[in-house]
This record gives C-alpha cells, structure tokens and sequence, in this order.
C-alpha cells in the first residue's frame, strides 16, 4: 500500500467496498510507507498510536538488495522521486500489486500491477 492508500483506509476515507476488501487480505507496505506515516508531523497520539497498531499488524517489507536494485532501475527509467521508486520496487520485488490513489505516479512502470481504491 502506498502511504494516501493507508492513509485513507485508517481515516475511513475510502469508499465501503475497497475498505471491505482490504480489511480481507494481508496488507503489505514498505518501509518507505512506514516511514513516511511515522513523520507525520501534526499527528496527535492517538492518530500516532493507530498508526504504530497498524504497523503492527501488516508486513513491513524492508530495504534488500532486490529492492535496491530494483529501485535504482524504476527511479532511472520513469524518474521518479527515491521513495516512489522504492514503493514501486517493493511491490514488483514481491510480485505485490499497489495499491495507491497516485495512478499518475506509478502508471508508466513496466509490470506493475496498480490498484485505486477509489475505483
């Protein structure tokens, strides 16, 4: 999931049928999401804590060197900022479909598999 797609699922911002999809699978990020929702700066402790329970309870996938290469090469083809690169990498690495409202973003990486839940 990248960071908005989490983001919205927590806020309860996503329309009924993706939340209910998602609360059915295995949600996997990558550290970058992680660290990227972990940074929120104006978050208050309990929006802090939901955030740490949801870590908690979804695989984090961490820098390897699959992923580095991998986002080495998407950064250099479809110059994409470092952590939208790694997001990327990490989903084609573990053959993850992403799920993100950044279409735009992502849509011109060969091979990956793009999922809005807004749609």
């Amino acid at each position: 999931m990248d960071t908005n797609a989490v983001i919205d699922y927590l806020s309860n911002k996503l329309p009924a049928n993706a939340s209910d999809l998602l609360d059915l699978g295995e949600l996997e990020i990558s550290v970058i999401t992680r660290i990227e929702l972990l940074a929120w700066r104006n978050a208050d402790k309990q929006q802090l804590a939901v955030l740490e329970e949801f870590i908690s309870n979804v695989t984090v996938w961490n820098l390897d060197e699959p992923i580095i290469l991998k986002g080495i090469e998407v950064r250099k083809v479809n110059k994409l900022k470092l952590p939208d690169a790694i997001i990327a990498a990490t989903a084609l690495v573990h053959n993850l479909d992403l799920v993100t409202r950044n279409i735009d973003d992502f849509k011109n990486i060969d091979d990956i598999r793009l999922v809005n839940p807004w749609k």
